[in-house]
């Protein structure tokens, strides 16, 4: 039998020879397991070398056929066959799964690993997605519930909880119907509504690899919510509710990029906030809303009036989220004139770079 150091070096280069990445982080993590495990159990051989080297499901088959080529005649014979048997790939769109699962088992001794290609999407980058992966994201941001964010009003509505303030004139009014005794004491408390919501989304062309999956963002938060309202933003600003209203994604998304003459342009924020604010945002649909940038912050105006629109957008909105895809990037820091000038008026800084974080994103706004 090899000693520990022969066997995680010697498998090691088997999966870098047949096409995988193979770190010697890998090849050490490795033979520390195997120094923990032992090496008289095939099977814990072979899931020890996935943990060490497999980094991702689709991976899995080559990692198994390498695991089985250098054991062939490593192993003994009892063990060989254990060692080489099949690893097969199983998703959760395969509907004959699990009918197959508990019978190859018993027969062949195949191990099946389950995965699911959608869990898989939801945290990869947008700009690292193929066009079948980013279609299937556009599918799956379609299904995102978006819960508006609700706010207390002056009006007094009629509550049933105990935590309300009296109604005197209900409960006078409801103790005249029994004989003048007030048998229930009625309450009233605050009224609540949704509190209105802006998204401001950079369809520049640094933005390009996350724009059109904003766009998708923008467009289930419209079509899935009241007192939303979405704009793009480039050189010019754009107002696009309308377009997005559309319930077919590919129309609405279409439909915006047509009525968007800027996009995939330059960068004029400042310019684009002062529009917002005037025309906008001041007069009454920023006030007291949760506003919602979705940019990374480069710019090619004046950074301080990009400082002036922001101030002023802060004085009115209830909050302001800026939501950065390049902030999920290691090393990141918002160095960017735009985004320096910007930062500190905002009151939340997220990234938005995958599904999960948008998914993260709804319950931000939403709370």
């Amino acid at each position: 039998m090899p000693s520990v150091s022969q066997v995680a070096v010697g498998l090691g280069r088997a999966i870098r020879n047949a096409g995988l990445d193979t770190p010697v982080s890998s090849v050490a993590c490795f033979a520390e397991a195997l120094t923990m495990i032992g090496m008289d159990r095939p099977e814990h051989l072979f899931w020890a070398g996935h943990a060490s080297f497999v980094r991702r499901p689709e991976d899995t088959q080559t990692y198994a056929a390498a695991f089985s080529a250098f054991f062939k005649d490593t192993l003994p014979r009892s063990d060989r066959e254990r060692a080489a048997s099949p690893v097969t790939l199983v998703t959760d769109d395969d509907d004959s799964s699990e009918a197959k699962t508990d019978g190859d088992e018993e027969a062949g001794g195949v191990h099946r690993v389950r995965y699911s290609a959608s869990e898989l999407l939801r945290d990869k980058d947008f700009a690292t997605c193929s066009d079948e992966e980013i279609e299937e994201v556009y599918r799956l941001m379609a299904s995102i519930r978006h819960s508006p964010p609700r706010r207390r009003t002056r009006r007094r509505v009629r509550v049933r909880r105990s935590s309300g303030s009296p109604d005197l004139r209900r409960t006078v009014r409801r103790a005249l119907r029994s004989t003048g005794e007030p048998i229930r004491l009625s309450r009233v408390g605050p009224a609540e509504r949704n509190r209105p919501v802006v998204l401001l989304v950079d369809v520049s062309g640094s933005m390009e690899p996350y724009a059109r999956a904003f766009l998708h963002f923008a467009h289930a938060a419209v079509t899935g919510g009241r007192r939303v309202q979405a704009f793009a933003l480039g050189t010019r600003l754009t107002r696009i509710t309308q377009e997005l209203s559309w319930r077919d994604p590919d129309a609405a998304i279409f439909r915006a990029a047509v009525s968007v003459s800027d996009i995939a342009g330059g960068t004029r924020l400042g310019d684009g906030l002062a529009r917002f604010n005037d025309r906008f945002g001041i007069a009454g649909m920023a006030r007291g809303a949760v506003v919602v940038i979705l940019s990374d912050g480069w710019d090619r105006g004046d950074p301080e009036k990009i400082a002036g629109e922001m101030e002023r957008l802060r004085r009115v909105a209830n909050r302001v989220i800026w939501v950065n895809p390049l902030k999920a990037t290691s090393g990141y820091e918002p160095l960017a004139r735009g985004m320096a000038a910007a930062l500190p008026f905002i009151d939340v800084f997220v990234d938005g770079h995958s599904l999960s974080s948008l998914e993260r994103l709804v319950q931000l706004i939403a709370s």
